[in-house]
């Protein structure tokens, strides 16, 4: 499996890198959840997004949880971080999920890889906003173009990259995402954001962005 960034199975607010801020809220009377496609929040950036502070001060800061979907137990998903850590989402009607695009609770299944965003609620459970499923987001060089795939290595880890007209776009030197992959060239090095296959080890590609590391100047 690739990991999704950071480290699973931790509670954490990932560093603000400058996109788009999304506030999370609950009314902890009833459990109402804002969901995050109400905040415009379910797209692949925005699992990378620092959240607001609650305008509530009653009200927690955001939560994160990453890791493997062990146990599926109705709404509740288990699960397993790489440090041996464990944690408990919930999910609620107003759960927001991505799953290589905007998806439904229905298609998350143990095994997956997730990444959810909530508020942590007195029975131990995150209460999730919005959860991201199997995502992927690594910086690696393009070895190999196909029509339908890219052939990647991130470290010492070949990857294959497969590419859909529809959902894949690409973004060179910083340049707004276009669906034209025409300029990809082998040796670029790229960020790629994408779903992993837990079956195979591959990745649905949603966006690869030519040019060098983040925080790096060619």
């Amino acid at each position: 499996m690739i990991p999704p960034r950071p480290a699973p199975g931790r509670l954490k607010a990932p560093a603000d890198q400058g996109r788009r801020r999304f506030l999370t809220t609950v009314a902890l009377g009833g459990a109402t959840i804002v969901g995050a496609t109400s905040l415009g929040a379910v797209d692949a950036d925005a699992a990378f997004t620092a959240p607001l502070e609650p305008l509530d001060p009653a009200v927690a800061r955001s939560a994160f949880v990453e890791g493997r979907i062990q146990r599926i137990d109705g709404s509740v998903l288990d699960i397993a971080g790489s440090h041996g850590d464990r944690a408990r989402v919930r999910l609620t009607n107003a759960t927001s999920v991505w799953k290589a695009g905007v998806a439904t609770a229905e298609e998350i299944e143990a095994g997956d890889g997730l990444y959810a965003r909530g508020v942590p609620m007195p029975d131990g459970t995150v209460a999730a906003d919005a959860v991201w499923v199997n995502i992927v987001n690594l910086y690696a060089t393009v070895r190999g173009i196909e029509q339908d795939r890219l052939h990647l290595t991130h470290g010492a880890h070949r990857i294959v990259g497969h590419l859909s007209p529809a959902t894949t776009s690409a973004s060179y030197a910083r340049t707004a995402p276009t669906s034209d992959l025409s300029r990809l060239r082998v040796g670029d090095g790229a960020q790629v954001l994408g779903a992993w296959r837990p079956a195979d080890g591959a990745v649905d590609i949603v966006r690869v962005s030519v040019g060098p590391p983040p925080g790096r100047v060619r």
